[in-house]
């Protein structure tokens, strides 16, 4: 599949077939996905909690209650569901640990390399904790580049997804008990195959045209 067909069959699936799992491997490639998605100034601020068995979705489907309660079966029969969570605040263990982790992997060829790159992430965090007062919204927009990514990663490989807002974020985290874990959630993405149900599927994309959405100069 090339990328143009992908980004045209990708849709948001609007019901998916119950009892029907996706194999481990592609998963996994999802998961692999994830995990190397870019951040700024490589933060990673974020946590992804992944429900592959009916318990797990049961526990995500308490959030998909009241206003929310539509969302509830595509959490439920899909074959996998992905909270993506942010970190709760950039702490000193946490910069800590990113940069022993890119120590580790090999990131610094010259020990100057190592404080550069220290003193350069400070720089930014404390530039959106002091002056633009806005860490979480920055940490959450580093969120959605993962999210854009696992969801262009599963159409390449043809796997049917639903990224959702919809679900009260106050339940989830207990549920998950994200709090006590310094995090808390921002979005889910359900994984799996849509089923016959799905009307989303048999509809034409509708986007804006090309020459009001780009300025070429």
């Amino acid at each position: 599949m090339t990328l143009n067909d992908a980004v045209v069959r990708r849709h948001t699936v609007k019901a998916f077939a119950s009892g029907k799992s996706l194999p481990d491997t592609e998963i996994e490639t999802l998961l692999h996905v994830l995990r190397n998605s870019p951040s700024s100034v490589n933060s990673q601020p974020w946590h992804f909690v992944v429900a592959s068995t009916t318990a797990g979705r049961e526990l995500i489907a308490q959030s998909t209650q009241g206003p929310f309660v539509y969302n509830g079966p595509k959490v439920l029969n899909a074959s996998h569901v992905i909270a993506l969570c942010m970190r709760t605040d950039l702490d000193e263990a946490h910069l800590q640990n990113v940069l022993a982790q890119e120590e580790k992997d090999g990131r610094f060829l010259k020990p100057e390399a190592k404080a550069g790159q220290d003193k350069s992430r400070r720089g930014y965090v404390d530039i959106h904790r002091y002056e633009q007062r806005d860490i979480p919204q920055w940490m959450e927009k580093q969120v959605y580049l993962a999210l854009g990514g696992l969801l262009l990663g599963a159409a390449m490989m043809g796997i049917d997804a639903t990224p959702m807002e919809g679900f009260d974020q106050r339940a989830l985290d207990q549920a998950l008990g994200l709090r006590e874990k310094g995090l808390t959630s921002v979005v889910l993405v359900s994984l799996g195959y849509r089923s016959e149900e799905d009307f989303n599927a048999g509809l034409p994309k509708s986007r804006l045209p090309r020459e009001e959405i780009f300025t070429f100069i």
